[in-house]
């Protein structure tokens, strides 16, 4: 499956705590005020995993399965990633057999 979702999105490991901690605050910021994009942005630099979530929410909300996958992934949060890797294989095993 990783083959779909760009391994190249970690965290910047030089921040300090501080600095996540202020980009995580700015990020929560952008999401409440619905400017999902930048905030998806920032939660990619820290690797806040809760914000990332949110953010697979989002796109799963909307319809966007692989963005939301991606999110998850990216958050390793097995227990949301898992049922949309399965849907997706179904998917890709029915067009298979079709």
């Amino acid at each position: 499956m990783t083959g779909l979702i760009k391994s190249t999105d970690r965290p910047v490991p030089n921040l300090s705590t501080e600095q996540k901690a202020a980009l995580n605050r700015k990020g929560n910021q952008f999401f409440n005020e619905g400017d999902v994009d930048s905030a998806r942005r920032i939660f990619i630099t820290t690797g806040y995993s809760d914000g990332l979530s949110r953010v697979g929410d989002f796109f799963l909300e909307k319809g966007s399965d692989l963005d939301a996958l991606k999110m998850y992934w990216l958050a390793h949060n097995r227990r949301k990633a898992d049922p949309l890797i399965k849907k997706i294989a179904i998917i890709i095993e029915t067009t298979l057999l079709d």
